[in-house]
């Protein structure tokens, strides 16, 4: 009976690469880089860019969907170390954004807000400009795929504090809530740290600093 279900799943694999114009196989066994007959990235994907003109290369790893970004995506630097953490939806940026030193410290976090490409329109609450403190409600279009949206936070590497953090309504600074360290009190909040990480600290205390990195390359 175990011999048939095996068989049976190697004839589906079958059947689905049969489906697809290319594709490579991982040392794991999955299939990735799938590009199916319509010539759409589709599934698991490893991309790969070489360093180019001095610019950084990097590798970066994540899902398609009709050949647009979906979902979480991870980059790495081509030494292996995690630098980004970015969300996608309709192949834009869209919810948080995170980005790392080689060393694993957050540098910042981005806000941002895709717009679907089938229905570019939204609901956003508009302030009145006749009866102070009185909100209502438009429909607008979004002209671009998209925009930043929410709050932007900017790290020291060193300490975890808040250096700065900005506040975006799609696509503009709002100028008012722009903080500093120096201005508010809740900029020197520390970014919280994985339980996992401080247990690993207090073990190695006064040990040499080593280079730690989070993540996995699931699809290599």
């Amino acid at each position: 009976m175990r011999h048939l279900f095996i068989a049976a799943l190697v004839i589906a694999s079958l059947q689905s690469q049969a489906q697809l114009k290319s594709f490579i196989i991982s040392v794991k066994g999955d299939t990735l880089n799938r590009v199916d007959k319509n010539d759409k990235k589709q599934g698991p994907w490893v991309v790969r860019v070489e360093e180019l003109r001095g610019e950084p290369g990097y590798e970066e790893e994540g899902y398609f969907e009709d050949g647009k970004k979906e979902g979480t995506w991870r980059k790495y630097a081509l030494s292996g170390d995690l630098v980004a953490i970015e969300n996608y939806k309709w192949g834009e940026k869209d919810g948080k954004q995170q980005y790392y030193t080689k060393m694993g410290d957050l540098l910042r976090e981005e806000s941002w807000r895709a717009t679907n490409p089938e229905n570019p329109y939204d609901s956003v609450q508009v302030p009145d400009p006749e009866i102070p403190d009185k909100w209502e409600m438009k429909i607008v279009k979004l002209e671009v795929a998209s925009v930043e949206h929410g709050t932007w936070k900017f790290y020291d590497p060193g300490t975890g504090f808040i250096t700065k953090q900005e506040t975006y309504f799609f696509g503009q600074k709002d100028k008012g809530n722009m903080k500093t360290a120096d201005s508010t009190a809740t900029a020197k909040k520390p970014v919280e740290r994985p339980k996992q990480v401080e247990e690993w600290e207090k073990k190695n205390s006064g040990r040499k600093k080593v280079k730690v990195r989070d993540g996995s390359t699931s699809y290599q």
